[in-house]
């Protein structure tokens, strides 16, 4: 059952019109986050059951679907996609598991982990939140960084704060550990940031 959800995820996220270049290959974009994820998630919770493992390959599944675009500008626009999206996703990896032939609980514990219910409360949404949070640092905050070029170093600041007030005291501790590759150019900001 997990090979064939995990089978079906990757499916579905190779599907994403829109391709990035890592380390020279050409990916589809939902793809290669989704291997972040699990890469991430391995490194940070080796002992993770399949169930989170589920959860975090199909954590953006098919995003594109649900464009930004589709909902109003704004800050309360842009809290309206991601409450949305947050939504989508679970439905997607949960009917996925249906067919596949896990139980309703095992789907209820996935659709809460992915669609971040009682984050800070519930241990599975604040595991994928964490292991987003460490994608985004290490993978995806330099691209943001250099796409808003427009916003001053308070702004920044203030970034980096609110992510790491998600993320849990382990997945402190593992940034601070040295366990993830933070972007060479913004290391000083992070820094500052957190002291």
């Amino acid at each position: 059952m997990y090979q064939a959800v995990i089978k079906a995820i990757d499916n579905a996220n190779n599907a994403d019109p829109n391709s990035v270049k890592f380390e020279g290959q050409s990916y589809a974009k939902e793809f290669l986050y989704a291997m972040r994820m699990t890469d991430m998630l391995t490194r940070f919770k080796p002992d993770a059951d399949e169930l989170m493992h589920i959860a975090a390959r199909g954590q953006h599944i098919e995003r594109w679907r649900s464009p930004r675009s589709d909902f109003p500008l704004g800050k309360q626009g842009y809290y309206q996609w991601r409450g949305a999206l947050y939504g989508f996703h679970a439905e997607r990896v949960t009917a996925l598991m249906k067919t596949a032939g896990y139980s309703l609980a095992d789907c209820e514990r996935v659709y809460a982990a992915v669609a971040k219910k009682n984050i800070k409360h519930n241990p599975d949404s604040q595991l994928i939140e964490d292991i987003a949070s460490l994608v985004f640092i290490e993978h995806y905050m330099l691209d943001f960084a250099m796409s808003k070029p427009d916003y001053d170093e308070a702004k920044w600041l203030g970034i980096i704060r609110k992510t790491w007030q998600k993320m849990s005291s382990g997945a402190h501790e593992f940034v601070l550990a040295g366990q993830i590759a933070l972007p060479e150019p913004l290391k000083p900001l992070i820094l500052k940031a957190l002291n």
